[in-house]
């Protein structure tokens, strides 16, 4: 059993190695059932809805939240099919997490730590990975992405505490650019591999966790060179800055105008989205880049969207569909106002989009972001479904 946050990192090397990999994730994008893959495929419906039923009659009407319920649906699916490996996400945080009831995993990940879910995981960076540092066990190994200094010493002690050895991102592995490829170092042992097919720097670091973890348990799941290869040049991250091919929202789409949705909600997921912009416009100055923002309504829209006061030409406010605890359209405009961009209420989706390429010309680029529930709404709104 490996955990980490988020397991759609290691999904692609194992599903290339040939191993059977049981997956539990959240939140879900467009479908509830996206959240537990069996064996390597995503659970059935009709079985979920069994398997929460025998869970709520063995609750016996004590309170559970919907994170419980449906954890213990997960891993009751799972215990009662094979498979080689466990791949469980956290859901929040990891001390006090429904998912934190594993003695003895095979391995644990620590992804960047962020300023995120502060009502839950405390004010503070120290706070935030000190909660993190919670899913840490006794003599079970650590892979530690990228850390601040903060974090990594709040990281590192837990670790010391508990006799886990911890191997930490730039001093015992380490990933870099080299040329069109990446150098992947850990130990005394290096070797060059593909870039991710995924867009953004962040990304690099992100598959040397994923990496770092397939090379400390090689012993007990063998992945080779070549199916490591496969892994990286075949991941696929819905909703990370995910160009949309095909669909509702862009069959009729002009061919000088792209969609891209990304579902990052924090500081550091908007550092990384505006860094990625910025190449654009480097790349290719000539197209004009337009965003559609939406957030929930425990998030500070300034604290995201003044990373890209330099970057975009117009942003386009809208509430997130079904959602009660969005903020309204109104709001994100006047908090974008206020970080000096061109902004505009817009009543939806379709609307913004819309209003985008009728007041625009040439090639364009839309960025619809904000929250992963605005990506999901969008994806089903293109009548997307991941398979």
């Amino acid at each position: 059993m490996v955990r980490d946050q988020p397991s759609r990192r290691w999904r692609p090397y194992t599903r290339s190695a040939g191993y059977r990999v049981h997956i539990y994730t959240s939140p879900h994008l467009v479908r509830f059932t996206e959240r537990i893959v069996v064996s390597g495929s995503e659970i059935s419906k009709n079985y979920l809805e069994e398997l929460l039923i025998e869970c709520e009659d063995a609750n016996n009407g004590e309170n559970i939240t919907f994170f419980e319920i449906t954890t213990a649906a997960a891993m009751l699916a799972f215990s009662r099919n094979p498979a080689d490996l466990l791949l469980l996400e956290v859901g929040l945080g990891g001390r006090f997490d429904a998912t934190n009831v594993i003695e003895r995993p095979m391995l644990s990940v620590i992804t960047p730590v962020s300023m995120d879910h502060q009502d839950f995981l405390g004010n503070t960076i120290d706070e935030i990975a000190f909660e993190k540092a919670g899913i840490l066990k006794p003599s079970v190994s650590a892979i530690i992405g990228p850390q601040t200094n903060e974090a990594l010493n709040v990281i590192k002690s837990r670790a010391l505490e508990l006799g886990s050895s911890a191997y930490v991102f730039g001093e015992d592995w380490n990933i870099s650019p080299a040329n069109n490829q990446l150098m992947f170092k850990m130990g005394s042992k290096s070797s060059i591999v593909p870039r991710p097919n995924l867009l953004g720097d962040h990304q690099i670091q992100n598959a040397g966790c994923a990496l770092a973890s397939v090379k400390l348990l090689n012993g007990q799941f063998p992945v080779s060179p070549q199916e490591i290869e496969m892994g990286l040049v075949s991941i696929n991250w819905p909703a990370r800055l995910q160009k949309l091919k095909e669909g509702n929202l862009i069959e009729n789409l002009l061919e000088d105008v792209e969609i891209w949705i990304d579902g990052g909600h924090n500081q550091d997921a908007a550092k990384a989205i505006a860094s990625t912009l910025r190449d654009w416009r480097t790349a290719s100055p000539e197209i004009s880049i337009h965003m559609v923002f939406g957030a929930l309504n425990n998030r500070c829209p300034q604290n995201f969207l003044q990373y890209f006061t330099d970057v975009i030409d117009t942003i386009r406010a809208v509430d997130i569909p079904g959602e009660t605890n969005a903020l309204s359209a109104s709001q994100i405009e006047t908090a974008a106002l206020e970080c000096g961009l061109k902004a505009y209420p817009a009543k939806g989706i379709s609307s913004a989009i819309t209003d985008i390429i009728s007041n625009s010309s040439g090639k364009r680029r839309i960025l619809i972001c904000g929250s992963l529930y605005l990506a999901g709404a969008v994806l089903r709104k293109n009548n997307y479904l991941q398979n």
